[in-house]
């Protein structure tokens, strides 16, 4: 997962790379759960949860695990390149994160639940890494869709962070951000470890559930 120029801050939008007007890939279905990959028309009741959390391949299997998740995609998120490929967010220039997309029914599965998730599946004080894995685009980031999520958001980091100071972890460092343009991932990254049941894992977690009383 080390490819390119590692990166330590995330460049400017003038410092960015340029991208392009277009996906230039095509998406099917999604290969687990048989629903479109591409769900940019939402079926209604369902809501949009994005995620930055290391490399997208192991967060998209834990998501697409969840009962009540509907479907799941890999992509680029938080940054300003215009439809870029993974070798160019790789490179540090174009500012996204590997990101997981996750349509989900908040009548089988709250928000609060899958931010939870999201923080015992990581490790939120790495700053701009994950274990191994090194550079902007493995950093921790929440990308709210609603003024909810926002708040719910704010509140669980809260509480993780407090319960994470308490036994001695760094400070968190979370992007929590209203979702912007999230592009898709090309195909042979969507569902990755479905495809490969062998590949790739880096789950730096911290071990550390969450707080019953959150």
């Amino acid at each position: 997962m080390l490819f390119g120029r590692l990166k330590s801050s995330v460049p400017t939008p003038d410092q960015a790379l340029p991208g392009r007007p277009s996906r230039p890939w095509t998406l099917g279905q999604h290969v687990v759960l048989g629903t479109p990959v591409v769900s940019d028309e939402v079926p209604e009741g369902l809501e949009v949860a994005v995620f930055g959390l290391g490399c997208f391949w192991g967060a998209e299997e834990f998501y697409w695990q969840v009962p009540g998740v509907w479907s799941t995609s890999v992509g680029y998120a938080g940054g300003t390149t215009p439809n870029p490929t993974y070798e160019e967010v790789c490179s540090g220039m174009t500012g996204h994160t590997e990101a997981v997309r996750v349509v989900f029914d908040p009548k089988v599965v709250p928000y609060a639940e899958l931010v939870k998730r999201f923080f015992e599946i990581h490790d939120p004080t790495q700053g701009m890494r994950q274990g191994n894995d090194v550079g902007t685009q493995y950093r921790s980031a929440i990308y709210t869709t609603t003024p909810e999520q926002e708040e719910v958001a704010r509140e669980l980091t809260r509480a993780y962070a407090e319960e994470l100071q308490r036994r001695g972890f760094p400070e968190v460092t979370t992007e929590i951000a209203p979702a912007g343009e999230y592009y898709y991932a090309e195909d042979p990254h969507q569902q990755y470890l479905a495809k490969n049941p062998n590949g790739y894992r880096c789950h730096a977690k911290t071990g550390i559930a969450f707080p019953e009383t959150a």
